[in-house]
């Protein structure tokens, strides 16, 4: 889309195509399975600790498509009796 402002060309940029990222789903779904938690018992255990985080929210973050704040990581490595090591488990990054 071109668009002109003062006389000056400008090129309206196009959308940029996001790829995936790595995903902590899997890790984050096996680690409550582990600790014999439902979603429901995970998203009260946050909302203790004061995240407004929904049922959607968290399922979205099992499922990779929500990104993860790492006030979240903390409180979910908290929830699991985990460390951070064990949420990273077996991630690689491929170029």
């Amino acid at each position: 889309m071109k668009c002109r402002m003062k006389g000056w060309d400008l090129f309206m940029p196009q959308k940029i195509k996001q790829t995936q990222d790595i995903s902590l789903g899997e890790n984050l779904r096996k680690l409550r399975n582990s600790a014999g938690l439902t979603q429901e018992q995970v998203i009260a255990q946050l909302q203790i600790r004061n995240f407004s985080t929904s049922r959607s929210a968290y399922s979205q973050m099992e499922s990779g498509t929500y990104n993860i704040r790492v006030s979240e990581l903390i409180a979910l490595a908290e929830i699991f009796h985990t460390d951070y090591n064990t949420i990273f488990k077996d991630l690689t990054y491929n170029k």
